[in-house]
């Protein structure tokens, strides 16, 4: 059993500036502990095309599209919203960063290997229908779940999203779509600053305090969120793979390491192979101290081939 690995070289040209967290050094610090952890060599490495607009649209409005588009600057940069670049680059990034997930909703769904990651950026799920946020442009997994269903016909699509920061724009674009399941777990009072709890036939948002330890967020995971997804016998599982609520990661408060996602990840393996034979696909979202970054994509990708970490 291997994992694809979707990624493409112009997800670096997306580049601010030296100080902005969300640099190309984040992609660079994940191969080399693939290949320190010689984990790469059950990897199928693929370069994925970028996104046509016809795959934009699905999660955003066109006055949002034509507006980015408008804001392209020939040099330097402009910003989006106060956390958010835009560079001549970032289009062509965001473009191949939603294409990788297109490219592996189409490998899993057809192919007998049923595992891919997206080893993208810039990231997506803070991106609602019509506005750009928190680094993120197109909001990646949301049109990957409403791709996979227009292309494929199907009823059940679940996304599961662990990054620290809550997964506003995913939630905004599939608020309107109740057979994709959308189940996030997030620190309460950090950016986006939306702490309101939501529990409802689609939308499960779980906020935990900073200083939220291993225990602490996996009884959330265990007795909300799994039972949440397992209930809904998805035929895919999407995961937005944010890794910024590791203990070394500066961007949050929260107490988690590698073994947290080596654990969630295999639970959502068990419950892939039980419903939907194995269909995964998992696309890098937040994980800004690199070290701790590649350490736990390494353990994430463990997760998703089923070995003991």
């Amino acid at each position: 059993m291997s994992i694809y690995l979707y990624s493409h070289p112009h997800c670096l040209l997306h580049n601010p500036d030296s100080e902005h967290p969300e640099c190309p050094a984040r992609i660079d610090a994940v191969n080399d502990q693939l290949i320190r952890s010689g984990l790469d060599f059950v990897l199928t490495r693929e370069q994925a095309g970028a996104a046509t607009l016809e795959h934009i649209k699905l999660a955003h409005t066109d006055a949002y599209i034509s507006e980015l588009y408008h804001k392209q600057p020939k040099q330097g940069h402009v910003w989006l919203d106060p956390d958010t670049p835009m560079t001549p680059d970032t289009l062509d990034s965001a473009l191949h960063a939603v294409g990788a997930n297109i490219a592996a909703v189409d490998k899993v769904l057809s192919e007998e290997n049923k595992q891919a990651f997206c080893l993208v950026r810039p990231p997506g799920h803070h991106a609602t229908r019509d506005q750009a946020m928190g680094f993120c442009v197109f909001n990646n997994v949301a049109i990957a779940a409403l791709y996979a269903q227009q292309a494929y016909g199907l009823s059940r699509v679940a996304i599961v999203d662990f990054d620290v920061h809550h997964g506003n724009g995913t939630e905004d674009i599939i608020r309107a779509h109740p057979n994709v399941l959308f189940c996030s777990t997030f620190q309460s009072q950090l950016y986006p600053y939306v702490d309101e709890n939501v529990s409802d036939e689609h939308i499960v948002s779980i906020g935990l305090p900073a200083g939220s330890k291993s225990l602490d967020w996996r009884e959330v995971v265990y007795y909300q969120i799994l039972p949440k997804v397992e209930a809904f016998a998805p035929e895919l599982i999407l995961i937005s793979a944010g890794f910024d609520g590791h203990i070394e990661d500066e961007m949050s408060q929260f107490l988690l390491k590698e073994d947290d996602y080596f654990w969630i990840t295999q639970k959502l393996k068990r419950i892939a192979d039980q419903h939907c034979s194995g269909r995964i696909v998992s696309t890098l979202e937040g994980g800004y101290d690199h070290s701790a970054l590649g350490r736990s994509v390494v353990a994430h990708l463990k997760g998703m081939l089923g070995s003991e970490y």
